[in-house]
């Protein structure tokens, strides 16, 4: 079926009053509830922003893209409504598409987020696909990243400045380190936000496939695919473990093979299919979100991820930590004999 091709309505389950915290990260989601009990702080930060470079922003780009409504891009308007009625999500942003070869989305603005997609990607995906990438900027929005977003791009663009400073250099690294982590951690959250509002997990698996190849999938291989996640989460030595974080050091977003296993893996855990069953938290009770617990659950998946890892550094320090644990509680008790004894 061609890509632009209409196909038959399927029926999607509606996601009534769902929180942004039912798809959000652990690590994401640890900060986003931090951050959102500091009442005024995305205020601050859209101060920070300035209404005139919103503006700005929207007036490129309604001067140099076309906004998607009901006589532009109609496909992809209906495809917004969709999405936005899975996630049970009334006030939808604005959509242009922008020309651009190259497959990729974003979303911008944080007192009137815009969704902006590539023509490039809306000319090499089909509905379902368009449907995921759509869900995963929406998922965006809800969740407020744009605000932060633009908190780590004003810390970049203040590099060169702090390094005029003693020890400035260093501070805004270790920041911005810290940044680009949660960065990569808002991307799967998105994704699955993406996956619920269109709930196929194939076509998120194809769309990642089509990111990393740039739009062909006739060559390319599912199993052949997702082994080479499962090869890149094994590694090698710790020579590759440490040229891994070098790497990762640099990046905003997860690399597109990466994004596809972590998509697969929380599909797997059965997260997904119970929320599609109902089980997810509610929009109402954000307010009431406990930070230590969302702290407690960050912390939990980052000692996940090292229990799983298979590559050298990743068990080095699983082990240590097991060790020192270890280590830690004989003292302690030790000590314990000791006091009672004296």
């Amino acid at each position: 079926m061609a890509s632009g091709e209409k196909r038959p309505a399927r029926s999607r389950v509606v996601l009534t009053d769902i929180s942004s915290r039912a798809w959000e990260h652990p690590a994401d989601k640890g900060a986003l509830v931090a951050l959102r009990k500091l009442k005024g702080f995305d205020v601050l930060l859209k101060t920070m922003s300035g209404v005139f470079r919103e503006r700005a922003w929207r007036l490129t780009l309604l001067g140099s893209a076309v906004r998607v409504d009901e006589r532009q891009f109609a496909r992809l308007h209906r495809l917004l409504a969709e999405v936005g009625q899975s996630l049970d999500a009334t006030d939808l942003p604005e959509m242009y598409v922008q020309a651009d070869p190259t497959l990729g989305a974003m979303t911008i603005g944080m007192d009137r987020p815009v969704i902006v997609l590539s023509s490039g990607l809306v000319h090499h995906l089909d509905d379902d696909e368009l449907r995921f990438v759509i869900g995963h900027e929406l998922g965006h929005a809800i969740s407020g990243h744009a605000i932060y977003r633009t908190l780590l791009m004003r810390l970049l663009g203040l590099g060169g400045l702090l390094n005029a400073i003693p020890g400035g250099a260093i501070g805004i690294r270790m920041v911005t380190v810290g940044l680009l982590e949660w960065s990569r951690k808002a991307e799967l959250s998105a994704d699955r936000a993406g996956l619920l509002a269109s709930q196929d997990p194939t076509a998120a698996l194809r769309t990642h496939m089509k990111l990393a190849s740039g739009g062909t999938l006739e060559e390319l291989d599912v199993t052949s695919f997702l082994s080479q996640g499962a090869e890149y989460d094994e590694g090698g030595d710790v020579r590759e473990s440490l040229i891994k974080l070098s790497l990762l050091q640099q990046q905003s977003h997860p690399f597109a093979v990466v994004r596809a296993t972590e998509l697969r893996r929380w599909t797997d855990s059965g997260a997904y299919t119970a929320i599609l069953g109902g089980d997810y938290p509610r929009r109402a009770d954000d307010d009431s979100a406990s930070v230590s617990d969302a702290a407690q659950e960050a912390a939990a998946s980052y000692a996940l991820a090292f229990e799983r890892t298979q590559d050298t550094l990743g068990r080095l320090v699983h082990d240590l930590a097991g060790w020192m644990g270890t280590a830690s509680t004989w003292l302690n008790d030790r000590f314990r004999r000791g006091s009672e004894s004296a």
